[in-house]
């Protein structure tokens, strides 16, 4: 018997696997006050994230009531990205169990990728400067290809590059675009509700939601795959 290749579980990076939403409301603050406007704050962060750096700065400002010329774009995303990337890691962290979760996947011989909207090379050093690109077969972000998630190519792109099948995979992320991404991969997903997103997790109807990240076992995701597998059979 040919033996069933080995799950992969794909993480979302802000608000998912990471807590950085004290580094990113300092590097937009820092970006938009050359523009003399007011800081943002972290309630309005749910609002600005989710798609990189370029569309959180033309929100950011629009939210502040100075939409943006696009001349005046490409500047203000370097200005972020240096600021962001001198700053790494600054305050974030993982989010409490991500790591001993990882580990347990790992230890039953699990793949992890990471499939985020931010820049590939921000995504990168961050991972890099708490430690933990190891854990990861694969990391993509929003320029990685062409398209991005909800896009179902980033997430199917991001299953290729870390050698995993899309039957095996599960996504977990916190916000719209990374459960609709699973949906349109036909991938089933988990929701987070300590993230970024909006409007109540439940409301974005994920197929398991989790409060802690010590309720992501190997067997949750076993469990996740097979009534997902049986569900589209139907």
């Amino acid at each position: 018997m040919i033996p069933a290749p080995a799950p992969l579980v794909v993480f979302d990076l802000d608000g998912t696997l990471l807590d950085t939403h004290a580094d990113l409301v300092e590097s937009l603050n820092h970006t938009i006050a050359i523009l003399g406007l007011e800081p943002v704050s972290y309630d309005d962060l749910t609002h600005l994230v989710g798609q990189g750096a370029r569309v959180m700065i033309e929100r950011a400002c629009r939210l502040r009531g100075h939409p943006l010329e696009g001349e005046a774009l490409p500047a203000l995303v370097e200005r972020f990205v240096a600021h962001y990337a001198a700053g790494m890691p600054g305050h974030t962290q993982p989010y409490p169990g991500v790591v001993a979760a990882m580990d347990r996947l790992k230890s039953k011989g699990y793949r992890l990728a990471v499939c985020t909207n931010k820049m590939e090379k921000l995504a990168l050093g961050l991972l890099e400067k708490l430690d933990l690109t190891g854990y990861f077969d694969a990391v993509t972000g929003g320029d990685t290809f062409e398209y991005r998630k909800p896009d179902a190519r980033h997430l199917t792109g991001t299953i290729t590059r870390a050698g995993g099948d899309i039957s095996r995979t599960v996504m977990i992320g916190d916000s719209v675009n990374d459960i609709a991404v699973a949906r349109n991969a036909a991938v089933p997903s988990i929701a987070v509700p300590f993230g970024y997103s909006d409007v109540p997790v439940s409301a974005l109807s994920p197929d398991h939601i989790i409060t802690h990240f010590n309720e992501l076992t190997p067997e949750l995701v076993e469990t996740l795959m097979r009534d997902y597998a049986a569900k589209v059979a139907v």
